[in-house]
């Protein structure tokens, strides 16, 4: 018998529960049919597709690269006395009033599983909300997560809900069980409750909608914050050493802007500041050595170049060097390439000095990852010891200024970056 309807959902709950761990060998498949013309679908269960058949392998292609399909937040929990559900229904209502149209809530205990198994894969972000249960959390969110974990569950945002009379460990509970899973993201704002929901949960959970929906106000130009700075932390900066002379000694800096701006003739663009003492010696001299630090990079390598001032010291005093071609220094560990360059032209821009140079000589030392800087952040900068104290910590050396307001030409005394890459401590 002919029927016309749409197949997407049961399509999509077939695909997760059945198909969704082998998405490497879908995505193989729909390689093989690229460029076939298709006029039926027959699969083994269900009916046979003739209309609408490129939506469907369009679907597939989605589902087998575990990427969202839909833009909104599933929250899927348990509760046990009804306080858990209080709050996962203040949180929806925040998200909705927050400009989220899709909100799906998932009470797992009583709706069917494969469905809400089949919406946290279908959207973008999933809050897991539960109760602490004889030391675990409760079995219907426990086999939930089980059966997104063993699909493939990954390229999604996460956040946790956790309710307990007086030790709640939900939240730790379910992120263990979460370590396998391939690129999530974790919410910076959980929301934890002893039994019943408070104004600090309250104040949590308002916290925590604002966070799941910040795209929404800035795609709302209205609303949007226009002026938000923090987006230039979005460009991908690599970290490098940058070495010169000054005719006595040999000096070295951290810089995070070193970008190619032409490839014929090659052509290389490094900013530093003034208040650097290579900006005056690269000036003055017209050559520098770029050196691309790599992942095994340690801190001390970065206390020595960022934190002293040649002025003051001499950053290879006591070390044997090898140098390039331009009789400049180059490191010998910790990078995986340099580059010698000579200054062709300068640009003043205010705060900083940006030389476009020509490239004398390129070597490449070892096959290494580039050490960048969100690397260095997550990965190699100690975390600041910063209890008690109030003020503003420098998000790229920790040094803390100590005062409820930070002085826009504020500059900081140890790395020389200024206001910009501080910010507020929360304690």
């Amino acid at each position: 018998m002919d029927a016309r309807e749409d197949l997407k959902d049961e399509a999509r709950r077939y695909y997760f529960g059945i198909v969704g761990k082998y998405g490497v060998q879908v995505q193989a498949v729909l390689q093989k049919l690229a460029g076939i013309e298709l006029k039926c679908i027959c699969p083994l269960h269900g009916p046979v597709l003739r209309e609408n058949l490129k939506d469907y392998v369009n679907l597939y292609s989605v589902w087998s690269d575990y990427s969202p399909e839909s833009d909104g937040v599933v929250i899927a929990y348990t509760s046990v006395y009804g306080n858990t559900l209080k709050a996962v229904e203040l949180l929806a209502g925040k998200l909705r009033e927050k400009g989220c149209k899709n909100v799906i809530v998932n009470d797992l205990a009583r709706k069917d599983m494969s469905q809400c198994i089949a919406d946290s894969f279908r959207y973008g972000k999933t809050v897991f909300a539960t109760t602490t249960y004889n030391g675990d959390i409760f079995p219907f969110m426990r086999t939930f997560i089980s059966g997104l974990t063993e699909r493939g569950f990954r390229n999604r945002t996460v956040a946790f809900i956790e309710n307990g009379s007086w030790a709640p460990q939900a939240a730790k509970i379910m992120k263990k069980l979460f370590e396998n899973s391939k690129n999530l993201i974790y919410a910076n704002n959980d929301v934890s409750i002893l039994s019943s929901v408070n104004d600090n949960n309250r104040q949590q959970i308002e916290q925590l909608a604002a966070e799941l929906t910040e795209e929404y106000g800035v795609r709302n130009g209205i609303t949007a914050k226009k002026s938000d700075m923090k987006a230039l932390f979005n460009i991908g900066y690599g970290l490098y050493v940058v070495t010169c002379n000054d005719g006595r000694k040999d000096n070295g800096l951290i810089v995070n802007t070193v970008t190619q701006v032409t490839s014929t003739p090659y052509r290389v663009a490094v900013c530093i500041s003034k208040q650097n003492y290579s900006h005056d010696i690269i000036k003055k001299t017209g050559v520098m050595n770029v050196n691309c630090l790599s992942v095994d990079a340690p801190f001390s390598i970065f206390q020595r170049f960022g934190f002293h001032s040649g002025r003051d010291v001499n950053k290879f005093e006591g070390e044997e060097v090898l140098r390039s071609d331009n009789n400049l220094v180059f490191l010998s560990e910790y990078i995986n390439s340099f580059m010698s360059l000579s200054v062709e032209q300068y640009l003043d821009l205010d705060t900083h000095g940006m030389f476009i140079c020509s490239v004398t000589e390129a070597k490449i030392l070892s096959d290494r990852e580039t050490m960048t800087y969100n690397y260095y952040q997550s990965n190699v900068k100690p975390k600041p010891k910063a209890e008690g104290k109030k003020g503003w910590i420098c998000k790229i050396c920790g040094y803390i200024y100590e005062g409820e307001v930070l002085p826009e030409d504020f500059i900081c005394p140890i790395c020389k970056h200024g206001a910009a890459d501080f910010e507020r401590l929360t304690l």
